[in-house]
């Protein structure tokens, strides 16, 4: 290594010239459908009658709950949300074992963001070399003209990125209202700011090098790919040696890469894949489009590059009859059984969740109050959640403590049997147990709580103590 080499390097500019094909056909179908749901998801309504936000997907932080059509998730829930994270990080381990950086090349947001703000800038400053070309040119009203149509477009979108990622946190027909009248509140701007400017850089700016420097996805993915794993493959032993090629000329003794290097030109990365796997490649296909266009001009047959197992090009390489593409071994039956586990158990907990959850916590100054009868008492603080969209009453009681009465702070002893919870809140009530003198146990005694529904068939349960004097 030279040792006066600088540290660090200038960023070489990637211009990504414009290619079609099946895979570009493929990320801009992907592109659409991601971007639709992203941007179109808050507008969908959803009638869950009175009292209650009638927007389809709504994570109501002010009001602790998260909106899913008919399904609500409220705080103590969280593990929903833990299981699904689970489910996505092994459902991209198990496609990157199957298919390489698919998610990288074709549905990653960095990636869709980046093709996004790359299509506009072809539409207003041209194609790869008219960019390199104006970028070269002096100043000129011209290229600021330009250059500030695309800036002013890419922060538009931006602005609409960040807009529609906070409309998930607050109703948005009416937070986008009050966005243009100057009403929202600081919360509001604040975070559509925030995911502008990063919206902006990252896919207008960054671009590449979020994937080769920021990105540690590329780093875990090694670990994940074998040699039965489906990546984007250059086939060394047919396209070796490459060179320029002139009509009429021989293909003996020769390979079929003519060494255009369109390839590398459509990359978004700005790699040459004939170099072999790279950590800045991120398996979109596109150069397999480009080079699919240069074999059919020259008259060669197509896919010098592509989707391949490296198992499958070896036998290629030697000569031998490649195997079959061996999909079931032993990481992807891992990846395939843990992902069967987890989405067994969030099923089970769903389907077993209730609509009615119990807590109580218990006074612990004084731990407990002898009466002017001797009796002896404890204060409990009672909190029922009611998580349907309906006002239910519930029957408590209290189990393992023989000949104790309870009683509900500001209401009758009878009003302890029912206690009325609002749809889709959480009931707090003050309950007092009180014990005859003869039967108070001797210091700690263990207790149950339990809460039914009027019908009878919804049951919550907590566990406490009674404290009673030592004798």
């Amino acid at each position: 290594m030279d040792g006066n080499a600088p540290l660090y390097a200038t960023r070489v500019k990637v211009y990504p010239r414009a290619v079609s094909g099946t895979w570009r056909r493929v990320k801009w179908a992907v592109l659409v459908a991601l971007l639709g749901i992203y941007y179109l998801v808050p507008w969908l309504r959803w009638d869950r009658g009175p009292n209650a936000p009638s927007q389809a997907i709504l994570l109501d932080l002010d009001g602790r709950r998260g909106w899913f059509f008919d399904v609500v998730i409220w705080p103590q829930e969280v593990y929903f949300v833990t299981g699904l994270l689970i489910l996505g990080a092994v459902g991209l381990f198990l496609a990157t074992s199957l298919f390489g950086r698919v998610w990288c090349g074709f549905t990653c947001p960095q990636t869709v963001w980046t093709d996004l703000f790359m299509m506009v800038e072809r539409l207003i400053e041209g194609d790869r070399n008219q960019r390199m070309r104006r970028d070269r040119e002096p100043f000129s009203l011209g290229k600021a003209a330009r250059k500030g149509a695309k800036h002013a477009a890419w922060l538009a979108i931006a602005a609409a990125t960040g807009g529609a990622w906070v409309f998930y946190f607050v109703d948005a027909p009416s937070t986008l209202a009050k966005i243009f009248r100057g009403e929202a509140s600081v919360e509001v701007y604040f975070f559509i700011g925030l995911l502008t400017a990063t919206t902006y850089t990252l896919a207008g700016w960054a671009r590449e090098q979020v994937c080769t420097y920021m990105c540690p996805w590329p780093r875990f993915q090694a670990a994940m790919l074998d040699e039965q794993s489906v990546i984007v493959t250059y086939q060394k032993w047919r396209g070796e040696t490459r060179g320029k090629h002139k009509a009429g000329d021989s293909w003996e003794g020769r390979g079929d890469c003519v060494d255009c290097r369109l390839c590398v030109n459509v990359c978004p990365t700005g790699i040459d894949i004939r170099d072999g796997q790279q950590i800045e490649c991120i398996g979109c296909g596109l150069c397999i489009d480009a080079c699919n266009e240069t074999m059919t001009k020259v008259g060669r047959p197509r896919d010098l590059i592509r989707w391949d197992t490296l198992a499958h090009q070896q036998a290629l390489e030697q000569g031998k009859p490649p195997g079959p593409w061996r999909a079931v071994r032993p990481r992807t039956l891992l990846y395939g059984a843990l992902l069967t586990l987890v989405a067994a158990v969030m099923l089970g907990a769903f389907l077993l969740r209730t609509t009615a959850d119990l807590s109580v916590q218990r006074d612990r100054s004084p731990n407990f109050v002898r009466l002017s009868s001797g009796d002896v008492r404890n204060s409990y603080t009672v909190k029922i959640s009611n998580k349907a969209q309906e006002e239910r009453r519930f029957a408590l009681d209290l189990r393992g403590l023989p000949g104790a009465v309870l009683a509900v702070t500001g209401a009758s002893d009878t009003a302890a049997s029912r206690l009325a919870v609002h749809a889709d809140t959480v009931g707090t009530f003050r309950v007092l147990v009180t014990v005859p003198a003869a039967a108070a146990p001797s210091g700690s005694h263990p207790v149950e709580f339990t809460v039914r529904d009027e019908s009878g068939r919804e049951t919550a349960t907590h566990s406490s103590v009674f404290v009673g004097p030592a004798h």
